[in-house]
């Protein structure tokens, strides 16, 4: 486990939590945290607590959306809040090029470049929230009010 929190892709996530909060810490996971599916069973709470980090490719440019893990993002939402007409998601090279982070481990935050976020207003009902950490066994624990701030994002209706 202590192997997974060195990988360099994590220790970005651990970084900006401890600038942002120090209390906010990364978890190793023994069990995968791949789907939100996965992440709930390992962490034992419900599945629409877990932030599912979702790369779209715009037009001219690429959107991350957080949604929540039983929710669905709307892609025709996501286009008419960004008035695009193309908007679809990223491939797994794209993942990887912009954020830093494989399929399954890619993280609200810490990113290779910076890209607009968009919150989902769902995952609001939850006082914490679980996402992924750089690695797809590893998550860390945040507050939806943290989440907005630490992310910058926008909170939006996406699913």
């Amino acid at each position: 486990m202590e192997d997974l929190l060195n990988k360099e892709s994590v220790q970005r996530v651990v970084k900006v939590l401890s600038n942002f909060d120090n209390s906010l810490k990364v978890e190793a996971l023994t069990s995968s945290a791949r789907t939100a599916k996965d992440a709930a069973i390992s962490l034992k709470c419900e599945v629409g607590a877990i932030v599912k980090s979702l790369l779209l490719r715009t037009e001219n440019n690429f959107v991350l959306c957080l949604v929540a893990g039983d929710m669905r993002c709307s892609l025709n939402k996501v286009k008419k809040i960004l008035n695009m007409k193309d908007v679809s998601m990223a491939d797994a090279e794209q993942v990887k090029s912009q954020t830093g982070f494989s399929i399954g481990g890619v993280s609200p935050i810490a990113h290779l470049k910076k890209n607009k976020i968009l919150i989902d207003t769902s995952l609001s009902r939850y006082e914490h929230v679980y996402a992924a950490a750089g690695h797809p066994n590893t998550i860390f624990k945040i507050s939806y009010e943290q989440l907005i701030k630490l992310t910058e994002g926008i909170e939006e209706d996406i699913v």
